[in-house]
């Protein structure tokens, strides 16, 4: 049994002494309620009734993919207005934020080469905010890696009308292993053990962007293609087994408009890409056959789509869940991160066709701009509750009980990363209990990154990400073009959107508030400061 170190009064003749008392987190546990009738509602809702999957499929293979700002972001956004509508929330709307840039989608990509063995088909996809080729081309193959200025000498003149090739072959080893696993008990265990809150747990962490030198030189670098007359740049993706792994352009393609689209730019998969250097190294030609047409969209604001489930007798206070809603373009953002929305989306019907009374209003943010750096939800918490730059605090700063994000792909729920909020540990371990028979048993003080729950953190309100299974997340899907709804478990996801509605409800009727975290001190750099993450 654990104990947690509490204050009680101690009356010792006149005066009032505070005595530390060893109280048993068990004792903690049933002075938390949990309405186990609710509980039974949610479920029979949630398993006998699930839309979750419906959702799913409307959001990737209706809408998806949704990359921030594209038509398909766009669209995705004014059917989640209308479905949650339909379905009885009220101030469902899409919240502007911005200017985040302009929109990018491929509307056509094909791609093939030609050795002295024959032709074949290539498996890859233009990078994101990169030109198109404005009809169709073709070019020999060349192989040119371009690090140092000396390289760009040494390569002047040589490079006019070819497609190039500009990494080196990596190593691609046999998958020794499965790429799919859940959590053994021992690693949740080890979880449990962590004794600080100190950002190991989950993803970490990472910024929006690239800058600095890299920066520089990679713009360096396109001018030089470009001027060599170079037709189209070609990469190898992370990845191998047909899986390719693409994002943003290398250092090139920019969302701003004011900004070099830079040249064609294409990551392929690393069997293709090996095919292709290893005949170019033997001296034999390959010519590459290639159209790809990419539109931009000139409206700078994105948004968020939000929507109320309003309270009762506390209704001016606020419970939230959210996920982000965007995605990258080589799938069609399935486990990163429609799975997210959809347990979020799920989990609000849920609750409202249970017919549950819910004291504190809920409210459910889907996040635009996550992918570049969690800049749709830190955008509306700059808004509603804090700046994190001075720390000044608004009136709904004082009204808020918590946020719960689910983004780490389609993995049952396990458990909850506590983000160094010790205080909370004895009711979430409370709410746990109805769940410990499907797995959800860990508690960790750990910190997890590169998830919306930081845009809270990051002001004093209490975030939370839940743990969950990996499954196929950072090994296949996770940006790549296996993103899709084939790799949805259903019964994760119902399970997940039940857990969801659970930790609400209990949070929305509670009496208190969910405890808080000192507040941080300012972080400086005015509205323009993201959090590092974005996954």
């Amino acid at each position: 049994m654990r104990f947690l170190f509490t204050q009680r009064p101690v009356l010792a003749g006149s005066a009032l002494l505070m005595a530390l008392t060893l109280v048993p987190v068990s004792a903690q546990q049933a002075a938390e309620k949990v309405d186990l009738d609710a509980v039974y509602k949610i479920k029979q809702e949630g398993f006998q009734n699930s839309k979750v999957m419906e959702i799913m499929s409307w959001l990737t293979d209706v809408y998806g993919p949704r990359l921030t700002n594209s038509p398909g972001f766009r669209k995705s956004g004014d059917w989640a207005v209308k479905e949650m509508t339909s379905w009885g929330l009220t101030n469902v709307k899409l919240e502007p934020f911005g200017p985040f840039g302009r929109g990018w989608s491929n509307e056509k990509f094909f791609m093939m080469a030609t050795t002295p063995g024959g032709s074949f088909p290539v498996t890859g996809y233009p990078q994101a905010w990169t030109a198109g080729t404005n009809g169709p081309i073709s070019g020999d193959a060349a192989y040119a890696v371009v690090e140092t200025p000396e390289d760009i000498a040494k390569l002047k003149g040589q490079l006019k009308g070819k497609i190039v090739l500009t990494q080196p072959m990596r190593e691609v080893a046999a998958l020794w292993e499965s790429p799919a696993r859940r959590f053994t008990e021992a690693e949740l265990r080890e979880m449990e053990r962590e004794t600080d809150a100190s950002g190991r747990g989950g993803r970490g962490g990472r910024g929006g962007g690239r800058g600095g030198a890299g920066q520089t030189f990679a713009q360096t670098r396109m001018k030089f293609f470009k001027d060599e007359g170079v037709l189209a740049l070609v990469v190898a993706g992370r990845g191998d087994g047909g899986t390719v792994f693409v994002q943003g352009g290398q250092g090139v393609g920019s969302r701003q408009a004011n900004e070099d689209l830079g040249l064609p730019s294409i990551t392929i998969a690393i069997e293709n890409y090996g095919r292709i250097l290893r005949t170019i190294e033997k001296k034999m030609p390959v010519r590459i056959e290639m159209e790809i047409k990419n539109s931009f969209t000139e409206d700078t604001m994105s948004f968020n789509v939000v929507g109320e489930l309003p309270g009762t007798d506390k209704a001016d206070e606020v419970v939230m869940l959210g996920a982000h809603f965007d995605s990258w373009h080589g799938g069609t953002g399935a486990t990163d991160n429609a799975a997210g929305s959809a347990v979020m989306m799920e989990a609000m019907r849920i609750l409202k066709q249970s017919g549950l009374r819910l004291r504190r209003t809920v409210r459910i943010g889907l996040w635009g701009g996550e992918e570049q750096g969690l800049l749709g939800s830190r955008a509306y918490v700059t808004e509603h509750f804090a700046n994190r730059a001075d720390m000044v605090l608004k009136p709904e700063h004082a009204k808020f009980s918590s946020y719960y994000n689910v983004d780490n792909g389609t993995g049952a729920i396990r458990g909850v990363y506590l983000q160094g909020n010790e205080a909370v540990a004895p009711i979430f371990e409370a709410w746990m209990k109805p769940f410990n028979n499907l797995g959800m048993t860990t508690l960790t003080i750990r910190d997890t990154g590169g998830t919306d729950h930081q845009s809270y953190d990051a002001v004093g309100l209490p975030g939370f990400q839940f743990i969950q299974d990996p499954v196929e997340y950072n090994s296949r899907t996770h940006h790549s073009n296996m993103d899709v709804y084939e790799r949805i478990q259903e019964s994760d996801m119902k399970q997940n959107a039940v857990i969801v509605a659970s930790f609400v409800y209990h949070a929305a009727n509670r009496e208190e508030k969910l405890p808080r975290k000192p507040l941080p001190r300012p972080q400086g750099g005015g509205r323009g400061t993201a959090p590092s993450g974005g996954q």
